[in-house]
């Protein structure tokens, strides 16, 4: 069953989460035009990705993460209803990077929306990377899941959730064919990465990261950290994008696409593909050695506080 997938390349608008999100729902729409029924978007990309940690002391960024916090996103909620009436005007399947908010806790969440506009799945980071650690909360097991399509088992690890081994190792096992990796990394290494995944995995692999210069900062937040140069040689660039399309084993289908604005675009049969690539190498089933190495990935919700009876 051939169909056509996208990787959606764009820019946010910096800490505002409506006009975002309108802007992400055109997008959808664009993407379905173009005959996409799996739509990707970046790390983080509702309201943006919190790039200040990287530039600011820590702690220092009341007036960024202050921000944040206010236009996170509640799952569910209105921003989530928004977006999947915009998968169900398009008749497909959306994955989308928010900041999610629950209680005084920030998440890096990537969401999907089924073609019907309802969620179909939710995926919080596991592990923020560096000083991401001052922003977003750890998420757990609970949310290392796949959804079923039509067309293939989705499921995806953000950004440097793909260089840790037993997390590609569980969305192995979990089944995925069409592997999402929405990132923030802008590193010419980070399409190495995407290869080896779908190498490794035999597996389709997806990954996008947002388009985001010190221009597109509100004069009112650049201050002293962020640059407002529009020439492409001068720009303040916090992101690159690098959309990238990867089939089974390796071989690149599309992208990468830098330094623009864009939708990257290919068509891909996993019926076709995944498992003749699996046949001679599985990572997960007959190429494991189980006698010798095993993996027990704990999938029960972990708060913080349990009320029992």
């Amino acid at each position: 069953m051939q169909v056509t997938v996208a990787a959606v390349q764009a820019t946010p608008v910096f800490l505002d989460t409506d006009a975002t999100v309108e802007k992400a729902c055109a997008l959808i729409k664009e993407a379905a035009d173009l005959g996409a029924q799996l739509v990707v978007f970046p790390e983080a990309f509702v309201p943006t990705y919190p790039d200040w940690v990287w530039r600011l002391p820590a702690w220092s960024d009341g007036r960024y993460t202050g921000r944040l916090y206010d236009q996170a996103v509640q799952v569910p909620g209105p921003v989530v209803t928004r977006l999947g009436e915009a998968a169900r005007e398009a008749g497909a399947y959306v994955a989308m990077g928010i900041n999610e908010i629950e209680g005084g806790t920030l998440y890096n969440t990537l969401i999907y929306l089924a073609p019907d506009g309802s969620l179909a799945g939710r995926h919080r980071k596991l592990m923020p990377t560096g000083g991401e650690r001052t922003v977003w909360g750890y998420g757990d097991g609970s949310t290392l899941d796949v959804v079923r399509t039509p067309f293939g088992v989705v499921g995806g690890l953000i950004c440097w959730e793909n260089y840790m081994p037993l997390a590609r190792a569980a969305m192995y096992a979990r089944g995925v064919e069409i592997h999402l990796a929405p990132t923030w990394d802008n590193d010419e290494a980070w399409i190495s990465t995407l290869r080896h995944i779908a190498k490794e995995g035999r597996c389709y692999v997806i990954g996008v990261s947002p388009v985001l210069r010190g221009a597109d900062v509100p004069a009112d937040l650049r201050g002293d950290i962020y640059r407002d140069a529009t020439d492409p040689d001068e720009a303040d660039w916090m992101s690159r994008g690098l959309g990238t399309i990867v089939a089974p084993g390796g071989a690149i289908l599309a992208g990468p696409l830098r330094d623009q604005e864009g939708i990257v675009v290919a068509e891909i049969d996993v019926e076709q593909n995944v498992p003749a690539h699996r046949r001679l190498f599985d990572p997960v089933g007959h190429y494991a050695r189980p006698d010798v190495f095993t993996l027990n990935v704990n999938t029960r919700p972990q708060p913080s506080v349990r009320f029992e009876s």
